[in-house]
């Protein structure tokens, strides 16, 4: 089948490459032409494990090409995917404003009967103004279908090529059974392909994620009520777990959420309940996430003091989750902000994210090339995204770089009782230990 997807940023490009890794021709569309050139070279602009070698080798093999020219790609293709960026206006709520442009410039290329599907995360009844601009730009038929992304970063070809479920909003049959076809290879084991209505495919993307960010703050809140009462929230986690009706996923204690979806899909959904809406429990999940991020910071500062001046702290950990070079509302950029505030000094360490870290702290934090070269002459350690690398450092040699044995683990990654056997001031999340 001859695709075309609007848009390069993760989404377009990871359901495009695996599109043509399923055999598909797909051309992939952007209006930025140094990330064209990039790609066409076979050079991803972001980090996400697998998904490279499978762009060089499509690229290679010639059912996926990169382009800037819309008009072209859009009269070859039978299916066109919108998967261009909706970001957080000022108001909270998700920015349109590239969707139905994108909707627009579909339209006013269209030669025939096409496909129109919505992949881009939007507020519902965003399908319905894509339908009305077509409308208005073109006299050819079309059927347009909302279909959410349920990708985890990190493990994003993983998740396309094996996707717990397919969602697809629309009643067109003719569409509905080519986007089946479509999707088709990646469902071989059973998972289902539903399919609803628009408005309905539209919320069930925006409800996932409130699930998961909500288990997220539930867990953190428990957490922080275990370190009032003396109970360790590494057991309470394990208890309610086994109960088939809570789960063991997503209730790991931390220092909060951050990413491209959580934030901002809660807020989103905050603003499409206004005015008539309070949604009191996802304005609580925020609030929680956003106290959460700050409470390393507080353990910090309840050791050393308010005033932070002349200390120098060592992160581990930049990006908002492991296998990703994603900084966008990372915990890591409140725990840093907050250290340099203090009067600290910042020397951090990230096997991905550190140049787009750069980005944001503008020569105030240092990077190294080593974890453990970020260590040197700093008064602790703080662990703050759970990278696999962290998990069994050396902690002699830790000890030995750091002026004083002091570690604030925001992930719980390490053993407690074994750090302190070891001579170290360990603080974790939910522990009796912090």
């Amino acid at each position: 089948m001859n695709l075309a997807v609007i848009g390069t940023g993760y989404v377009g490009l990871v359901a495009g490459t695996c599109f043509a890794e399923s055999g598909n021709d797909v051309t992939c569309v952007d209006i930025d032409e140094g990330k064209i050139s990039s790609l066409k070279a076979g050079k991803v602009p972001f980090y996400e494990p697998g998904l490279e070698e499978l762009v060089r080798r499509n690229l290679e093999e010639q059912r996926l090409s990169f382009t800037t020219e819309l008009a072209g790609a859009v009269s070859r293709a039978a299916v066109i995917f919108i998967a261009v960026g909706t970001p957080q206006g000022a108001d909270g709520k998700a920015n349109l404003e590239y969707v139905l442009a994108s909707a627009r410039a579909i339209g006013s290329a269209m030669n025939g009967y096409k496909i129109i599907v919505n992949k881009s995360t939007a507020p519902v009844g965003t399908a319905d103004r894509i339908k009305d601009v077509l409308g208005q730009t073109t006299s050819h038929r079309f059927a347009v279908i909302a279909n959410p992304e349920f990708l985890k970063e990190g493990a994003a070809v993983d998740d396309f090529m094996k996707p717990d479920r397919v969602v697809l909003g629309g009643e067109d049959a003719k569409a509905i059974a080519a986007l089946k076809e479509l999707y088709d290879p990646f469902v071989r084991t059973g998972n289902p392909i539903l399919v609803m209505d628009a408005r309905s495919a539209e919320m069930s993307k925006y409800a996932a994620n409130a699930m998961l960010a909500a288990k997220i703050s539930f867990i953190n809140e428990i957490a922080n009520l275990c370190e009032k009462v003396g109970a360790d929230v590494g057991e309470v986690r394990r208890a309610i777990g086994l109960d088939r009706r809570v789960g063991p996923h997503f209730i790991f204690p931390g220092v909060g959420y951050g990413g491209s979806c959580f934030p901002k899909d809660i807020r989103a959904m905050i603003g499409m309940g206004e005015p008539d809406l309070e949604l009191p429990l996802l304005r609580a999940v925020e609030r929680v996430n956003e106290r959460q991020k700050r409470i390393l910071v507080e353990k910090v500062t309840r050791h050393f003091g308010q005033d932070l001046s002349g200390r120098v702290f060592a992160i581990w950990g930049l990006s908002f989750k492991p296998r990703t070079d994603d900084m966008r509302e990372a915990p890591s950029i409140t725990v840093i902000e907050s250290l340099l505030k203090a009067g600290a000094a910042v020397q951090a360490y990230d096997p991905e994210a550190m140049e787009e870290a750069g980005k944001l702290f503008s020569g105030r934090v240092r990077y190294y090339r080593r974890n453990y070269d970020a260590l040197k002459d700093a008064d602790a350690l703080l662990i703050v995204t759970e990278w696999n690398e962290f998990r069994r450092p050396n902690f002699e040699q830790i000890k030995r770089l750091l002026k004083t044995p002091v570690i604030f683990d925001g992930r719980n990654i390490f053993d407690p009782e074994e750090l302190r056997k070891m001579g170290f001031s360990y603080y974790s999340i939910g522990r009796r230990d912090g």
